[in-house]
């Protein structure tokens, strides 16, 4: 059910972009406050050069709690086994799509 409340967040609190490809990437901005929007946690901070209030996935920053496969993995794997079943099963998508036969090795 949603909820008006308010999350329990530092009011203030400095916090950096992390995502490697977004343009913001290792920008740091002051979050004015952190909350569920868009069905995910995201941090609102305000714009600096437009002076609007916006807000990135908390995923996307340092605020983020630690990836526990990547804490577990100590960033030895690129990829989980789920993301690569699904690389594999986009490449057979894809491959289907434009006509190539199935590899029987596979």
């Amino acid at each position: 059910m949603p909820t008006t409340t308010p999350d329990a967040f530092n009011e203030g609190v400095t916090f950096t972009v992390t995502h490697p490809f977004h343009p913001l990437a290792g920008q740091h901005f002051t979050a004015v406050m952190q909350r569920t929007a868009y069905g995910e946690p995201r941090v609102f901070y305000l714009d600096p050069a437009t002076a609007q209030v916006r807000s990135l996935p908390l995923g996307w920053t340092d605020l983020a709690p630690p990836d526990p496969f990547r804490t577990v993995a100590a960033n030895r794997a690129v990829l989980r086994l789920t993301d690569l079943r699904a690389l594999t099963a986009l490449v057979q998508v894809l491959g289907a799509a434009r006509g190539d036969r199935p590899d029987p090795g596979v």
